[in-house]
This record gives C-alpha cells, structure tokens and sequence, in this order.
C-alpha cells in the first residue's frame, strides 16, 4: 500500500520543517549518489550510520566516526540505502507528516520528529549490541510521526495506491487501519525476527517499533489542544468519501 494524499484542514500551518526534513533528507542522499567509488561510498556508511557495537562500547568505532560516536545516532537518520529506501520513507512523511506539524507547531515537531528517530536507533541498537551491521535511514523517526498521526486523526480516510497484481488502485483507507496494518506487519516481523541478529533483509524493524512506541507517548505531551480540536472540527464537517469518518 503506498499513501499519498491526506485531508488537511483549511487553517493548516504551511509546513516547513516537514518540508525541510525531505529536503535534507534528499541533499544528503545526492550527496551519496556523487561518491566517487563503492569504496567512498561503504567509508561514508560506516562512519555515519549507527552501528550497535560502537554505541554500546562492544568495538572500537570506526575511524570515520564522528566523536562522540553516539552522533550517528543522529546522522544516521537522514541517510538512505537507494532509491526504494528513500522514496518509501518520504512519501510517507510527506502524507503524514504536515498534520502532526499542524498539531504541534513547528518547533515542538522538529523535537518529536528527532526523539522518536533517537529513541528507534537506540531500540535497534539494544537489540542486538555486539552487531557490526550498520543501520540507516528516516524509517524509526517516521514510524513515531505515523504513531502521532493514529492518535491525533485515527478516522482520517488516507488515498492510497493498493496493487492487483501490478495495478495500482486508488482507494480509500481509514487511517487507523492503514497504520494499524503496517504497525502490527512491524511488530510480527520483528519478533520473528529473532536470533542471531533481530535485522532481517535489511528492515530495522526494532528501530520501526521503537519509533512507534515513542510517538505514541510523546504526542500527548507536545501536542498543542487548541489545534487537534480544530483539525477534529474540521474532519467531522466534511462530507462524503474522503476526509469523513466515524465520531
């Protein structure tokens, strides 16, 4: 399923760190697309990206590595595999992303977007903290922004391309379902998961659940009451298939 449009009410906050966010996001992945050699390029991915083993001191940190390696907890967030890997994630913050922007302004976003990709990094890492294998990528951060969207908007009805075979078709989804969906396919895949090492075919899906959680919590204390009524306002009013929902 791949989301790509959302109702957003008509006093919605111009969303600029959401937008910034993307922004950074695909500088960073040029970035890495003009490394000169698969050699620069590796160098470039075990210095930045968060590998368990440095953060819990089980290994010696990489000589890229900025000090304090705990750092790439925070690098590691703004960089992607290829181009399936940063698609999938900016799409998906760029549907959810500006009506949690909305409910908490643009600062207290900004915070919860970094804490829930610190926390999902941290989640990962603990699962396994003698692994050497780097992880990378928006996803842990996203998942906490998809978390503040289920409580702020569950009944939010979210566009999204579902695949017959190879033919997309644009549905209607009910946004709890939508994210309930994803969010339980996580928790399953993490679980079974299990074992040697908790990151199976290159999805962190502990990162994913730790984000998750986060959002969860730290949405009702950063975001602002006077604009989730008015978004609620705004989603009971509308009328019709898309935008309406229960409540």
């Amino acid at each position: 399923m791949i989301p790509y449009s959302d109702p957003s009410e008509p006093q919605h906050l111009t969303p600029f760190v959401n937008a910034s966010l993307i922004a950074v996001n695909f500088a960073v992945f040029f970035y890495e697309l003009h490394e000169q050699s698969i050699g620069q390029l590796n160098h470039f991915y075990l210095s930045y990206s968060v590998i368990p083993c440095e953060i819990f001191q089980r290994c010696h940190d990489f000589s890229g590595a900025p000090q304090p390696v705990y750092l790439t907890i925070v690098t590691s967030m703004f960089m992607h595999a290829g181009w399936l890997h940063i698609l999938g994630n900016m799409i998906f913050l760029w549907v959810f992303g500006d009506n949690v922007e909305n409910a908490m302004g643009h600062w207290r976003y900004l915070i919860f977007y970094l804490a829930c990709g610190v926390v999902a990094a941290i989640t990962q890492s603990a699962i396994d903290v003698g692994s050497t294998i780097p992880s990378l990528g928006a996803s842990g951060a996203i998942a906490g922004v998809l978390a503040a969207y289920l409580v702020l908007l569950p009944t939010a009805i979210i566009r999204t391309l579902v695949f017959w075979f190879i033919i997309p078709l644009p549905v209607g989804i009910y946004a709890w379902v939508l994210i309930g969906f994803w969010f339980v396919e996580q928790l399953f895949s993490g679980v079974t998961s299990l074992g040697p090492s908790a990151q199976t075919g290159g999805v962190a899906f502990f990162a994913h659940i730790g984000g998750f959680i986060c959002g969860l919590l730290l949405v009702w204390v950063l975001r602002q009451p006077h604009r989730v009524d008015r978004m609620k306002t705004y989603h009971r009013r509308l009328h019709g298939g898309y935008g309406t929902g229960p409540g």
